[in-house]
């Protein structure tokens, strides 16, 4: 493949993944939005975080995940308690409800691409699970 089909390829993989992603997203019901739903479901995988190291995590400025952490709080789906490690620091937890809610969110969000999937003929949807191992490395920085 020369590097002008690579473009190519990356720019129409760029933009059916982000449409896929926002389309995936409007499905179902209504609920915390993408970026408090990606650091919620970071909180529930790694356990109790810093609000920096969360922040690291979901590559945004600490700023702006005190803001998504102050929904999660808001919205019952996490806790923030001092560290006590650091008194000046911050541990943000995913709550029951949190755990439950983003289990919810998921499962709506595999449902409805599960359901587009089948859609498919059986020639794309072939496709696309071989080329599950190429999409998975490309997460690997």
């Amino acid at each position: 493949m020369d590097e002008s089909s690579t473009g190519d390829v990356a720019g129409r993989l760029y933009l059916a993944v982000g449409r896929l992603s926002r389309a995936l997203r409007q499905a179902g019901s209504p609920g915390p939005g993408h970026g408090a739903v990606s650091a919620l479901a970071t909180l529930v995988a790694l356990g109790p975080m810093r609000l920096g190291d969360l922040a690291a995590k979901e590559g945004v400025a600490a700023a702006t995940m005190s803001r998504i952490v102050a929904s999660l709080v808001d919205a019952g789906y996490a806790t923030r308690e001092p560290d006590p490690v650091d008194r000046r620091a911050w541990l943000a937890t995913a709550t029951e409800e949190g755990e439950r809610t983003l289990l919810g969110v998921r499962s709506t969000r595999v449902h409805e691409l599960n359901r587009r999937i089948e859609r498919l003929p059986e020639s794309y949807r072939d496709a696309l699970g071989a080329a599950l191992p190429a999409l998975e490395a490309l997460l690997v920085e």
